[in-house]
């Protein structure tokens, strides 16, 4: 898998689950870089606003990559009343957590494909 994630648990976090998510600080375990994909098309866009140590301070913080509304490709994205963030695809990419600074999209990592950086 491209991040050296497991394709069991990609299908279980992105197809068969509406509010599960991988393990706390999952992502941190793989080569995960930039830009953030589902079924082909771009979710989410870093940096945008925040700049790349800004993201990874954030993402490690929090344990999860977490992107800011700037760096949502909205037409690819939406953020259901439950907090759940789909792909205009259906995918569960994750939740939308609202901190002191706003919006911040939690995402898993097996639900993106992401570029190399």
């Amino acid at each position: 898998m491209k991040w050296g994630y497991d394709q069991e648990t990609a299908d279980c976090i992105c197809s068969l689950n509406r509010y599960c998510a991988e393990y706390r600080g999952y992502f941190a375990k793989t080569n995960f870089v930039k830009e953030a994909t589902s079924s082909g098309t771009p979710s989410f866009i870093t940096p945008r606003q925040q700049i790349m140590k800004e993201f990874f301070d954030e993402s490690l913080a929090h344990a999860w990559p977490s992107f800011r509304d700037e760096e949502v490709v909205w037409a690819n994205v939406r953020c259901l009343s439950t907090g759940e963030a789909v792909s205009v695809n259906g995918t569960h990419l994750g939740h939308n957590l609202h901190d002191r600074k706003g919006s911040r999209h939690c995402i898993n990592l097996v639900s993106v494909a992401g570029q190399p950086g």
